[in-house]
Formats: C-alpha cells, structure tokens, sequence
C-alpha cells in the first residue's frame, strides 16, 4: 500500500515523542502499510481496504486499533517501536490512550 510522498516525508521526518499519541498511532500506521506482511494482515483482520485505511487515518480510534494489532504480537510492536525510535511500553501506552483505554 504506497504512501503518498509527502506524507511519509512528514511522518518519518518528526521525532516521535511519546507525548503525542496521534503522531505515534500515524507513524505506526505508515510502518503497518509500508509493511508486506503487516499491511495485508492488518487489512484482512480489520476488514477495510486501502482506501478504507487512507480514509480513516486521522481517526484516533482507528489509530489505536493499528498500535493494539501490532501490541498483539511482541514482535511486531518491537519491529515497531525500533524502527521509530521509542519503547514499545510508549507506543503500547499511545495505543490505549488512543482507544481511550487510559485516561
């Protein structure tokens, strides 16, 4: 699923902060869809397609369904959070704050 250049120049070009969970819940959606595993994957479990996705991107609680499917296995919120440059525990914590799980 290819990313408009402009917006994978914004995502990848902002340091990460654990203080802004909606930042962090679009940089792990880039990081899912620029995946080809984890795209497809995140695609058939939620059941929307790309345009569904590209469409849903500035929502906070879809933004938290993709950090909760990447907390669903370690290794792909590690996968995650190494490649943006954070601990997994504060991009989980952006995903439930996200979700509204953590007020």
């Amino acid at each position: 699923m290819p990313q408009p250049a402009r917006l994978t120049h914004v995502l990848h070009d902002r340091k990460p902060s654990a203080a802004d969970p909606e930042l962090l819940g679009l940089q792990a959606l880039a990081h899912v869809a620029g995946d080809p595993d984890l795209g497809p994957r995140f695609l058939a479990l939620s059941g929307l397609d790309a345009a569904g996705l590209r469409a849903g991107a500035g929502d906070p609680a879809l933004l938290g369904a993709v950090i909760n499917f990447l907390a669903a296995r370690e290794a792909d919120l590690v996968g995650c959070a190494d490649a943006l440059g954070i601990s997994p525990q504060a991009l989980a914590r952006a995903g439930a704050m996200l979700s509204g799980e953590d007020a």
